[in-house]
């Protein structure tokens, strides 16, 4: 990652052309776009499987609760 900072003196739109110009010449900014939007989607198969392991983990957690081995939760929001 390259960093950047501002000379003594400089303002600061030449700071941030300098900075834009840096970013673009390092490429960080199209890699990091380039992973964000080709990461492949997970298949159904693989949502579903997910979906089961949270919510076989919620009931075994709420047992614990009810039993009286796992803390009661707190919430923070009101209504």
């Amino acid at each position: 990652m390259t960093e950047f900072k501002r000379k003594k003196g400089e303002s600061f739109e030449s700071f941030l052309r300098r900075f834009n110009k840096g970013l673009r010449n390092s490429k960080t900014l199209n890699i990091a776009r380039a992973k964000r939007s080709l990461l492949p989607k997970k298949s159904r198969r693989k949502q579903k499987e997910y979906a089961l392991k949270s919510l076989e983990l919620r009931k075994q957690k709420n047992y614990l609760r009810k039993i009286g081995k796992l803390p009661e939760e707190e919430t923070s929001y009101r209504r």
